[in-house]
């Protein structure tokens, strides 16, 4: 059976749709890993969805994803501002990865611009609400489909 890819979920991406929906938008996590799903499975891959408010957690799982997944889609919440932990263990992790963001961090106040995760990340994506998971997981499957076998 083929990796998965894994989709993890920072601190208070559990209160989507209840949470400043005018800034993070009215849908729920549970709808947001339904729309992973769909999109996923109309690519051949299957998803691993995950949320944590805690950091180690998500480092864990980071590390967990070095064996077990074919590519890792973050969005970190607030440790992204905050977490040389979650960069570390980025950096260690051989899987191709996207930073995920369903607000433009870049419009939001200015200790939201600088993302720790970013330099270990193949690329990010921001400001298209739940759609953004959808272009990773297109950019994922791009990237897994062009790679050489190793």
């Amino acid at each position: 059976m083929a990796k998965p890819i894994y989709v993890l979920n920072g601190p208070n991406l559990n209160l989507l749709g209840s949470r400043e929906p005018e800034v993070y938008g009215k849908e729920t996590l549970d709808d947001v890993r339904a729309r992973c799903e769909r999109r996923a499975a109309a690519l051949g891959f299957s998803i691993d969805f995950r949320q944590s408010n805690h950091e180690g957690e998500l480092v864990a799982w980071i590390q967990e994803a070095r064996g077990g997944a074919a590519g890792l889609i973050v969005n970190a919440g607030a440790f992204t501002h905050t977490s040389i932990a979650m960069l570390d263990a980025l950096l260690a992790c051989s899987v191709p990865s996207v930073e995920v963001h369903l607000s433009n961090i870049f419009t939001r106040e200015p200790f939201r611009h600088h993302s720790y995760i970013s330099k270990a990340v193949k690329g990010v994506i921001c400001g298209f609400g739940a759609q953004s998971y959808e272009l990773a997981i297109e950019a994922l499957a791009a990237r897994l489909a062009t790679a050489k076998p190793s």
